[in-house]
């Protein structure tokens, strides 16, 4: 992906979170100038367990077709770091159709929520003892806490306010009919040992720098 889309991508979800009024910490709004001028201690959690803006397009060129940009507002530290804190919360922009693409988590127990505007929809498999799509099976899933069986493939639709926790080893993706503001309340996130994609797709995208940083990616936090 070109810097130049993802600082547009970045300055039109602000514009839409503003609109849906969710607000984001105030470091989701410094600059990058303004993020090499910090001390590195005072920030180690926010760069250790990658807090802040992340938009990939999964390597495919693709974005709002298939990609998605995620927030992430607070990720699980460790004893270590002076407390426990074993969850992570994150927000994500879904354009209409567009679509995160089918994954599971070997660790992550997580509830996908719509927070607003449109549908949320989302497809979702078991995973079979190969770790492909079991089409077989029915999946079990729990909506708000209600106990719903689906077909293989099922296709699940989320209305705002609604949500649906998502064990590990179950295949799912997820799109919007309509532009969706998502919530995701998780265990702790990993996003480099933790996903496996049904697909051989990276990830995190390559970046050509044909512009300055507008807000640094989570993946920026390298050059700090």
């Amino acid at each position: 992906m070109k810097r130049s889309e993802i600082n547009k991508i970045i300055r039109d979800a602000e514009l839409y979170l503003e609109e849906m009024n969710f607000y984001l910490p105030e470091w989701a709004y410094w600059s990058w100038e303004t993020w090499k001028s910090k001390d590195k201690k005072e920030l180690h959690e926010v760069l250790t367990k990658e807090m802040g803006w992340d938009v990939t397009d999964f390597g495919l060129n693709d974005f709002y077709n298939k990609g998605m940009l995620l927030f992430t507002i607070r990720n699980g530290s460790t004893p270590e770091s002076g407390y426990a804190k074993p969850y992570c919360e994150k927000i994500i922009i879904l354009e209409n159709e567009q679509k995160c693409l089918y994954h599971f988590h070997w660790d992550k127990l997580e509830d996908i929520i719509n927070r607003g505007k449109g549908i949320l929809k989302l497809q979702l498999f078991n995973a079979t003892a190969e770790e492909e799509l079991d089409k077989d099976n029915p999946v079990i899933v729990y909506v708000d806490g209600i106990r719903k069986e689906l077909p293989a493939g099922g296709i699940l639709a989320l209305n705002p306010g609604q949500s649906v926790t998502l064990p590990q080893r179950n295949y799912h993706s997820f799109w919007g009919d309509g532009k969706v503001l998502v919530g995701e309340v998780s265990k702790i996130n990993d996003d480099h040992t933790d996903n496996r994609f049904l697909e051989a797709i990276p990830r995190f995208p390559e970046i050509v720098e044909d512009e300055p940083i507008y807000r640094p990616l989570i993946s920026d936090y390298k050059s700090l």
